[in-house]
């Protein structure tokens, strides 16, 4: 078992309750850690025997780019798909970050961390 982390990818996208931040949007940190059997790669030093990640790169761009009102949402869309397309994955952990969110007040960012896991459903 391996794990495969994409780490700090930065969207612009336009989640968000608010009528504003559907229309004006903000920047989104994605972080995303994936286990899956990566034994055949390690003996291999072959790209083929591991998972494409440029393919889960798109599959997080894609559903950055569908609106949602809450960050639950998104994330439960992203962990879905990856795991629909990549069926060697066993697990798959994802936070994603909005910057700057509309609280009232100043803060740097307000996150979501959810997992799926194949064997605890």
């Amino acid at each position: 078992m391996g794990k495969i982390i994409l780490d700090g990818m930065e969207f612009f996208a336009y989640h968000g309750c608010f009528k504003e931040e559907q229309l004006i949007g903000t920047k989104f940190i994605v972080d995303l850690e994936i286990e899956a059997d990566t034994s055949a790669a390690e003996k291999s030093d072959h790209l083929a025997d591991t998972l494409n990640y440029v393919g889960i790169y798109q599959l997080v761009k894609t559903e950055m780019e569908s609106k949602s009102h809450l960050l639950e949402h998104v994330a439960n869309r992203i962990v879905h798909a990856i795991m629909l397309h990549f069926p060697v994955i066993s697990r798959t952990d994802i936070t994603i970050f909005k910057i700057n969110p509309p609280v009232g007040g100043k803060m740097a960012k307000i996150g979501f961390h959810t997992f799926l896991d194949k064997n605890n459903n």
